[in-house]
């Protein structure tokens, strides 16, 4: 989650969004058991036989079977979808089960593309599913789009989601777009060729380091169905062309609120990919456009990173050293490195952390995986703290490779 950009202002009863014409043509007729299956879908005078011959047609692609893709793809199964793709290379972990309720305790270890197909068939055999079961990048992504109609994007970072949007964007699909965090929700259908894309929303990537994901931050599970069902309205009224969908508009809840309130979002027409004068006309290096890790991050853990087994040494060999945890106080107590205190980053990117630092032992720091940890390494390194180091891998690295009896989150 991150703040709205400036291209979004409080939506007023001037410009309400207008219903948009179906986006696939129906198929040539229902079965006596689809009949039976959908009737109560066929009984709603805005979807009746036609709509659900839509959806009966329709190619749809989930990309990602996790927090989102999870009752996304089951709730699309179930409104008859006719095909459905699944990108997703990831395994179930058991950590994913809090939320990501199309996988179950005995999937753990299996591919999840595979875990979701499984649980969708159960849901509906009657729906086509496609898996690919590999990362999404620039040479494969347009590939895999075109052979659907509609995309739900259920990416959990920058990258992903850039690459998804100009995707959509270069190739004129419309895509439903969400994202999650902690408490709180977001969703807007992004169709360059009716309203704005991504890019209008937000122009520039974050820096790196600035908006924690929900591995570091968390998400509470249920937020996921809230968001993922919103996703799969938007994605049916856009397939049977029913109701005013979010083209052109940002929902936004809040759950420990329990309020839903919806921005407008004005196409921008300086935008880089859909504006009147595009700059960006093809795919670009979205891994550096975001920057997961900045520049200063990089420089600071080049020569200056260590390994958990070689962390474990010098505390066996009683080396003078200051390990410092730079993670949050709750994600500390639930697994930490032995001997290690507390200090949050903000409190080095605030600059509180710095002068209670030991002027005679060697700084080490982690987190959870290396990231966090390499940017406090860079504030570090700035002030003067030259023999500093960070701990690639963090805590999760520690956990597997020296304390597999320990937690991991």
């Amino acid at each position: 989650m991150t703040l709205l950009s400036r291209r979004t202002d409080e939506l007023t009863t001037i410009g309400v969004p207008v219903s948009l014409p179906p986006l696939v043509e129906p198929a040539a007729e229902l079965t006596v058991d689809e009949v039976r299956r959908y009737s109560r879908h066929l009984i709603i005078p805005d979807v009746g036989m036609d709509g659900q011959k839509r959806l009966k047609n329709a190619k749809v692609l989930c990309v990602g079977a996790g927090g989102l893709g999870s009752p996304a793809l089951l709730y699309l199964a179930a409104a008859g979808v006719g095909t459905l793709g699944i990108i997703e290379f990831d395994v179930v972990d058991e950590s994913n089960l809090q939320r990501q309720v199309i996988h179950g305790q005995s999937d753990i270890g299996r591919p999840k593309a595979e875990s979701a197909r499984d649980s969708v068939k159960e849901i509906n055999p009657l729906v086509q599913v496609n898996l690919h079961q590999e990362r999404l990048d620039t040479s494969n992504v347009m590939e895999i789009f075109a052979q659907y109609d509609l995309i739900v994007d259920g990416t959990d970072n920058f990258a992903t989601r850039y690459l998804v949007n100009d995707a959509a964007v270069l190739l004129g699909k419309p895509y439903v777009w969400g994202s999650i965090y902690r408490f709180d929700g977001q969703a807007s259908v992004f169709w360059a060729e009716h309203g704005p894309c991504y890019r209008c929303l937000y122009p520039e990537a974050p820096p790196p380091g600035m908006v924690p994901s929900c591995a570091e931050g968390g998400v509470l599970g249920v937020l996921c169905a809230s968001i993922g069902a919103i996703q799969v309205t938007e994605a049916i009224k856009l397939l049977a062309g029913v109701g005013e969908p979010l083209v052109g508009r940002l929902m936004i809840y809040d759950a420990l609120e329990m309020q839903y309130r919806t921005v407008k979002v004005r196409k921008d027409p300086d935008c880089a990919l859909c504006g009147e004068n595009p700059t960006v006309t093809e795919l670009i290096d979205y891994e550096a456009f975001c920057g997961v890790v900045s520049e200063e991050a990089q420089e600071a853990a080049l020569g200056s990173t260590i390994t958990p087994k070689q962390l474990k040494a010098w505390i066996d060999e009683g080396e003078n050293i200051d390990i410092i945890d730079v993670r949050e106080p709750n994600e500390y107590e639930i697994v930490s490195i032995p001997g290690a205190r507390l200090i949050p980053k903000n409190e080095f990117l605030m600059g509180n952390a710095l002068q209670d630092l030991p002027q005679d032992k060697k700084i080490v720091l982690h987190c959870k995986t290396g990231v966090r940890s390499a940017e406090v390494l860079a504030v570090l390194k700035a002030a003067g703290f030259s023999d500093a180091v960070h701990v690639g891998g963090g805590v999760v690295g520690w956990v597997n490779q020296i304390e597999p009896e320990k937690p991991i989150y």
